[in-house]
């Protein structure tokens, strides 16, 4: 792999020499890694072909769920319970940990969503997801027009688990994707597919939003566009785009690319000191090592 410099600490964030280890391959199109700190295991969607697999240092990779209603973002919440957002249905729902689903989100003013893309907890108990209409198109989801004229940022309200408190915070986007907060819970930092772009919102209130200010742009050679992202342990911002995956740092200045083998979608950390960058990367999943940790999900 040959990395992208742009900033010398790039590599004492990420490291030098990195190489990709192929975990998996013949997969359909992967995306919404996450890494169960206790169990040990990652968790992943393949939309086309409707499944959430797992991989395990054990066992390699088995499926968790089938059919998964091609599903595609996921996150834990606070209990370890999963968080997903599914295309085919349209829906948000929570895995309970007893394996039942629970649904959260269906419905905006009467109106069918869209198709919930990717999705993060804040520290109170708030759901947040964006909802692009890439669900509603082919080999990502199922084709049908969409019922809403905008494509929006929403708010789950803490204790309101079923769904009936559902807040649209931002409906001025052309694909809204990946999401992350700050290490503080300040600030939503929201990517646009679209507009291959990063905008930062200061979280205020009951969970409400201010600014949304562009954060930064994504650019650089290759395949690739703005699509998942994270934080890590010490505040750089990780975002796919053109080449693989881009990092930042606090003050949004661009310190290097970390390539992918094919085109990456989403990406996580996980293993025992949380120093493993999971890339879901089309047809494979692939492993990094990196040496920044990124954060515990709970």
């Amino acid at each position: 792999m040959s990395e992208v410099v742009h900033d010398p600490r790039f590599h004492d964030v990420v490291g030098e020499n990195l190489e990709a280890e192929q975990l998996g391959t013949g997969f359909g199109f992967t995306e919404g890694p996450i890494w169960h700190p206790s169990k040990g295991h990652l968790l992943f969607s393949d939309m086309p072909q409707s499944k959430m697999r797992l991989w395990s240092p054990g066992e390699g990779i088995t499926i968790f769920r089938d059919p998964s209603n091609m599903a595609n973002g996921n996150c834990f919440d606070a209990q370890g319970r999963i968080l997903t957002c599914e295309h085919a249905t349209s829906r948000v729902t929570r895995t309970e940990l007893d394996g039942s689903i629970t649904v959260l989100a269906t419905h905006w003013n009467g109106k069918e969503l869209n198709s919930p893309n990717d999705i993060v907890l804040a520290e109170d108990g708030s759901i947040y997801f964006t909802d692009p209409t890439y669900g509603r198109m082919e080999v990502f989801g199922v084709p049908r027009e969409p019922e809403l004229d905008f494509r929006g940022l929403y708010r789950i309200v803490p204790d309101k688990g079923d769904g009936h408190e559902l807040q649209l915070l931002v409906d001025d986007f052309g694909q809204p994707n990946g999401l992350c907060f700050s290490l503080d819970g300040t600030r939503l930092f929201v990517n646009d597919t679209d507009k291959n772009h990063v905008r930062m919102f200061d979280v205020h209130g009951e969970g409400l939003l201010d600014g949304g200010r562009v954060w930064c742009e994504v650019k650089g050679e290759g395949e690739g566009a703005a699509d998942g992202m994270k934080i890590d342990s010490a505040g750089n911002l990780y975002c796919t785009g053109p080449g693989g995956i881009h990092v930042f740092d606090q003050e949004a200045t661009p310190l290097g690319v970390i390539p992918s083998p094919e085109f990456v979608a989403n990406f996580n950390w996980g293993g025992d000191d949380f120093r493993d960058l999971f890339l879901t990367a089309s047809t494979s999943l692939y492993r990094v090592r990196v040496n920044t940790p990124g954060r515990r999900p709970f």
